[in-house]
């Protein structure tokens, strides 16, 4: 499936589950639970021998309640400046840079329990594809296949 992703390395595919997946149901209760980043919430979860070693949420610079409102009513500079998913970060506090993505993080949180995670499954429910720093951090880190809710494109674009 070519959804036209803005980035994605190459020998690398992104796959689909149903969002009953129980990866993926997992995956979607920590973006629900702990995600602060409002306009693009995601969670994310390693699985490794069919047991989760590892999950997180994209985290904002902002953490005020207020701030975060704002944020995601539309004071968002990347937003203003219709900057694409993915692109300059750095601009707006209020949107996750790529070390406080979902994936990214949630590998940080697998690797802090194991000593290897080669060959394990990252799931990502809030996206509909991933940017390259966190491609980056999954394949340095030995992810063997990114897992997608099936419709991501149509729900997060």
């Amino acid at each position: 499936m070519n959804n036209n992703y803005p980035y994605l390395p190459k020998d690398k595919t992104i796959e689909y589950v149903k969002e009953d997946n129980p990866f993926m149901a997992e995956a979607k209760l920590v973006r629900n639970n702990y995600s602060s980043d409002l306009n693009h919430p995601t969670g994310a979860v390693v699985v490794l021998n069919g047991e989760i070693i590892g999950r997180s949420a994209n985290q904002s610079a902002i953490k005020n309640k207020r701030l975060l409102d704002l944020h995601k009513n539309g004071l968002c500079i990347r937003k203003i400046l219709k900057i694409p998913s993915g692109k300059a970060y750095w601009l707006c506090p209020g949107c996750a840079s790529p070390s406080h993505h979902a994936e990214s993080r949630a590998v940080r949180d697998a690797l802090s329990h194991q000593k290897s995670i080669i060959g394990a499954d990252l799931y990502l429910y809030g996206h509909w594809w991933c940017c390259k720093p966190c491609w980056d951090s999954m394949i340095n880190a030995g992810i063997a296949h990114v897992y997608l809710v099936e419709g991501a494109t149509e729900l997060f674009k």
